[in-house]
Order: C-alpha cells, then structure tokens, then sequence
C-alpha cells in the first residue's frame, strides 16, 4: 500500500535537541571531551576594551576555527555556511538553532588583532599538548623533527630578483601586512637571517616565503611547517614556521627542543632526524649542549669518486692529533714549535692534517693517496667528536628502530595535506604561516587524543 503524500506543515512550537541528533561516535563528539578553553577568557581579558558593544565569543570562535581544520574545511567564508546548516557543528560551537552565525571577516578582524597579540593560538595548542600528557600519551624519551614544505599564497607573476628589492626604501605604513612581518623578521634566524644566500626571486605578496624548487618540480613560493614530535604516540609537541632552506629547519629543531623542554619540561634521550640535520654545529649542539643522543645520519662530504683514499682509511690519533695513513706515517698540523702558538680552525670551520713531502715521495701508495700533489693532506671538523658519537650510533640496533619511528613524522606531513588539505596556505606572511600550524597541528592532536582514548558514555551538560 503507498503511503501519504508528505507534506510540509509549520508547526506552532517545537521540540528539538541538538544532543540528540549528534551521534555517539562522531569525529567532533569525540573530540570535544578534550577541548579546553576554561582558561581562555582569563588569557584574552587584557586585550578586550571595559567599554563598548560586546564582541563575538572568543571561544566560539575558536570551536569554529578547529571545526574548520579538523574537518578540511579551507575557507571561513564556507566555514560560516557549514556551521550554519550542519547540526554537529552546532553543537560542538555551542549553537542552538536560533543563535546566528558570526560574519567570516570577524575571523580576520581577531587574528590580525588580539589573537595575535596574545599569541592564543599557541596557547590553545599548548593547552591541548598537556592533555595529551596527561592522558599518558607522550614519555618525551624519543623525539622526531622533520620539515615539509607548505605552498605559500603567492604566485611567481608578482615577483622580483631579490637584488630589485630595497627594504630600506619601503615605507611601511603604506607597505600591506604582509611586507611588514616581512621587515620585522630580516634578524629573525627562521626568516630573513636564516642564510646569507638570496633566494633568486621574491614575492610581492608574501616576501619571507621562500622561493624553493626542492621538489624537483616547477618552483614555488613555500614555508616549511617544522614538527617536534614523541614517537610514542605520534603527538605532535612542537610546531614551528620557517623558511624552506636547511639553515633555518635546523635553527626551528633548536627552539622547539628549547621551548618543549621550558614549556613541559621533557628532556628526551635521542632525538630523530634525517640527514638534512647531520651538520657538525647541530649534533655538536645536541651531544655537548643538551645531552641528547643524535640519532642522525652525518652529512660527510669527504667521499672520493677518484678511487683514492678517503679520509675514513686515515686512522686519528686523539693523543697526538694526527692521523695515520694507510702506510703508517703521520699526518699533523704543525711539525715544528711556534713562537706565538698556532691554535684555532680555518674559516670553514676544519682542520688542516698534513703529511711530510719525504714520505709521500717515498710511499708505494703514493699513487693510489696522492697521485697529483706532493703530499697528502686531511681535513678534519671541529665538530668531529660529536660526528664520531653520531656514527657510532647509527651502527646500534637503536638506530635502525630509530630509522623506522622515523616515518612517523612523515606520515603527519601526509595527513596534514590530503586530510585536512594544508597543501597551500590562505593567510600570508610569517604570522599567517604560523597560525594555520598551530591550528592544524592542534587539530591533528585532538585527532589523535579521540583515536587513543576510549569513548565515555557521557552528555555534554546543556
């Protein structure tokens, strides 16, 4: 038998429950059991006027903004429809049916103005960090940093060589918000003084990304999102801005290793990289500086493809500060006695091992050490004995399960970018660059946090 015909009917009055209508194992209910603003209001007072018409309700619009980067929602403006027609976005925004939804610019408005002024993004990803320790997701013994490159809102058609550029000319009142951060961070080690190299062009737009071809494809303008994270859980600790060249990733890794050990106080006992971080100033930093187990591969230039030798078939000598040859003599750096001792490395940042002119003349491997010079000569880093720790390290069974804990961090990358679409960013210059990390990785841990931590049968209190 068919049924009636279903028609509209307005009602005179309703009875409707958002509670109701969320399910149990919703992505947002879960998630909600974590998300902790009790002190928001407290962090955000000194930035709010005593006077005037009341604002927006901060938390709401943060719920809104986790909504958007939990669920890959890009744009606010999309966001604001999306919260306004889906129930369990509601819900999570502590909206009822009749509370209106705010306009996309107020998202904008607070952001360049007292959210970061008070730095709240970082405080609500910090927040959401402690819990995870709390919840006995994080030991902070092993750490893992990488970096991944994030397209930037800017496009090579507005663009310039650097050396057009003249910073000192610009007028930064008349400058866009962008140009200024740009000003403001050219002393800033993870921007403007991360290398003395100039990139070959620069935005107009955003002028401190960077402009990178290391994909191996068409160049573009990018930031790298840098993460600092336990490998236990995968929980992401720290997150970092910075431009997309090696110098400022490594300086990145030095201050979030800093500020998770201030902030949480977790000194953890190795920490896992790639070979990007092997320099001979970074695991000196790690092993002498912090205590840290480097669990890096060294970068080593000294290979040879001449088929001669290299500086790994020369033995060191540490109580006479020289290396042996293959043919048993010594190579040292000075053989004779100075009136002012001669102390100290070269500009690179080595030391000069030589041999004597005699016995390389005299040597039968002459040809296969030194074939094309009179003697042979070694370098050596002032960094060596921190390399030395490193490569004793990468041959420990620890290592390889390190190389594996590893991927961890590139799996986040992964899940930052086809989850919750990160693969470019809408909010230009260093600032931008580092609210949408934070936000993504506050997302990705409250992600995480309802993954691992079993559902309770509990109604959020009306």
């Amino acid at each position: 038998m068919m049924g009636p015909r279903q028609e509209a009917q307005c009602a005179l009055f309703y009875e409707f429950s958002i509670e109701n209508h969320v399910p149990k194992d919703h992505l947002l209910r879960l998630i909600d059991r974590f998300v902790d603003l009790s002190e928001l209001r407290k962090h955000l007072a000194p930035f709010y006027s005593s006077t005037g018409r009341p604002s927006v309700d901060p938390e709401m619009m943060i719920r809104m903004l986790l909504v958007g980067y939990t669920m890959g929602i890009r744009s606010e403006r999309r966001l604001c429809e999306e919260v306004h027609l889906n129930l369990a976005y509601r819900w999570f925004c502590s909206l009822d049916l009749s509370n209106p939804i705010p306009d996309h610019s107020t998202f904008s408005k607070n952001r360049h103005g007292r959210f970061r002024d008070s730095d709240l993004l970082r405080h609500v990803f910090e927040t959401v960090v402690a819990r995870c320790i709390e919840e006995g997701l994080v030991s902070g013994q092993r750490l893992a940093a990488d970096a991944s490159l994030v397209q930037a809102d800017a496009n090579r058609q507005n663009s310039a060589p650097q050396s057009e550029w003249e910073p000192d000319k610009i007028d930064p009142s008349d400058a866009p918000r962008a140009v200024r951060e740009y000003l403001e961070t050219l002393d800033d080690e993870a921007f403007g003084a991360a290398s003395p190299v100039e990139p070959k062009f620069t935005s107009h737009s955003d002028p401190a990304s960077q402009w990178t071809g290391a994909r191996g494809g068409p160049a573009y303008f990018a930031y790298s999102a840098n993460y600092l994270i336990d490998t236990d859980n995968a929980v992401i600790l720290d997150v970092e801005a910075s431009r997309s060249i090696r110098q400022a990733e490594v300086g990145a890794v030095r201050t979030m290793v800093d500020r998770v050990d201030d902030r949480f106080d977790l000194a953890p006992e190795r920490l896992i990289a790639d070979t990007a971080y092997g320099s001979g100033p970074m695991l000196d930093w790690l092993v002498n500086e912090r205590g840290i187990a480097p669990h890096i591969p060294v970068i080593d230039k000294s290979g040879r493809k001449d088929g001669t030798y290299e500086r790994a078939d020369f033995a060191y000598d540490g109580a006479n500060d020289a290396y042996i040859c293959p043919g048993g003599k010594e190579l040292k750096q000075y053989r004779r006695a100075f009136t002012t001792p001669r102390a100290g490395a070269n500009k690179d940042g080595t030391l000069r091992y030589r041999a004597r002119k005699a016995d390389c003349e005299a040597c039968g491997l002459k040809p296969k050490c030194c074939p094309n010079e009179p003697q042979r000569k070694v370098t050596r880093s002032i960094y060596e004995p921190a390399r030395d720790v490193a490569r004793a390290i990468s041959q420990t069974p620890q290592y390889a399960i390190s190389c594996k804990l590893r991927k961890k961090v590139e799996i986040l990358f992964a899940h930052l970018k086809r989850i919750l679409g990160l693969r470019r960013l809408r909010l230009r210059g260093p600032c931008g660059a580092r609210d949408e990390f934070h936000l993504a990785a506050t997302a990705q841990n409250l992600r995480k946090l309802a993954k691992l931590i079993p559902a309770r049968q509990t109604i959020r209190p009306a």
